[in-house]
């Protein structure tokens, strides 16, 4: 057990206060203590804790009696089954009384969403290549480092490799992260759903006996161009959804269509940038007519639906003004 006590050590007493003993009186500190949520066991104890204090604030503290457990490794409840306190919540707004009682787990590594994203990414961008170029012992010999004569390989080349590079541009210069990280076992789970899908279509696609789509150039064309216009739509909407945040911090309004005519699909829809990805994975679908893409897109389809979902959930109970006609991911429908 560890007693951490804020701001600054007094000799002999081995404590530590967060605000001058001059505002001391006109303030009524907490006391918090942190017991393991699966031991039971008291880890540590805060003294003299200001209840304008955060969640943030209380993690920093235990951090400094237990380095090993960094802000983002640790969850703080106040039972040990409830739910996980955010970080931006005030300590005297909890239900609690000046003595707090909290229950920390350990998370485990923790990994930012930039690195998050890297890693899925450049791994999906290359395993496609790999097929693409067939490199040695991916087809037979005979076809180590030819190329398809069908040029609608080389378009979905282009394409599946532009819209990773686009996510991989929209990591750095367009998404705006908070201090919100992944557990290092989820990435793997999420590298191998990214990697995995990417090898499965690529091999079809990129295979020597791959054949064309039914309808030829017109079908190829019009899925191509498709593509590009639901490439285009998603960026203009992650775009619109950055211009809310300010500093990484979300403005409490709603997205609403601009002047870019692809953001009014936010007059139908909660979340265009989901609509937009998954009409581009169907038009990859049609131009290469291909199965493992159409699996690819409807797995993809379901989550984005559940995001989708849960998404326009919470703007409808945060805003009491939010448009009634606009729907999660498919307008009219849902």
């Amino acid at each position: 057990m560890s007693i951490c006590l804020p701001l600054f050590f007094s000799a002999g007493t081995e404590r530590i206060y967060l605000l001058p003993s001059t505002t001391m009186s006109r303030t009524t500190f907490f006391e918090v203590e942190i017991i393991d949520a699966k031991t039971k066991e008291q880890l540590c104890f805060l003294d003299k804790v200001d209840p304008h204090s955060t969640i943030g604030d209380i993690k920093n503290l235990f951090y400094k009696s237990y380095p090993q457990w960094y802000p983002a490794r640790q969850a703080l409840r106040l039972d040990p089954k409830g739910k996980l306190l955010k970080d931006n919540e005030i300590l005297q707004n909890l239900p609690v009384g000046t003595t707090a009682t909290m229950y920390f787990k350990d998370l485990g590594p923790q990994l930012g969403w930039t690195t998050v994203f890297f890693a899925e990414y450049i791994g999906a961008l290359l395993t496609y290549l790999v097929f693409f170029f067939r490199v040695p012992y991916v087809y037979s010999h005979t076809y180590a480092f030819t190329s398809s004569s069908h040029p609608v390989v080389t378009f979905a080349c282009v394409c599946h490799t532009l819209h990773y590079m686009k996510r991989l541009m929209e990591t750095i210069f367009v998404h705006r992260f908070s201090h919100g990280t992944m557990p290092l076992r989820a990435i793997v789970k999420n590298c191998a759903y990214y990697w995995g899908f990417s090898a499965w279509l690529a091999y079809y696609i990129n295979h020597p006996l791959y054949t064309p789509p039914s309808y030829g150039e017109l079908q190829v064309n019009y899925a191509l161009f498709t593509f590009v216009m639901c490439e285009m739509g998603n960026l203009s909407i992650h775009i619109s959804l950055r211009n809310l945040k300010v500093d990484g911090l979300r403005v409490r309004k709603f997205p609403m269509p601009t002047k870019n005519p692809f953001t009014w699909l936010f007059f139908f829809v909660s979340c265009p940038n989901y609509t937009y990805e998954v009409g581009a994975w169907m038009s990859f679908t049609v131009m290469t007519q291909c199965l493992p893409v159409a699996i690819y897109t409807l797995f993809g389809f379901i989550q984005m639906s559940i995001w989708a979902k849960g998404k326009h959930k919470a703007y409808l109970r945060e805003f009491k003004d939010y448009p009634s006609v606009r729907m999660a991911i498919i307008p009219l429908i849902f």
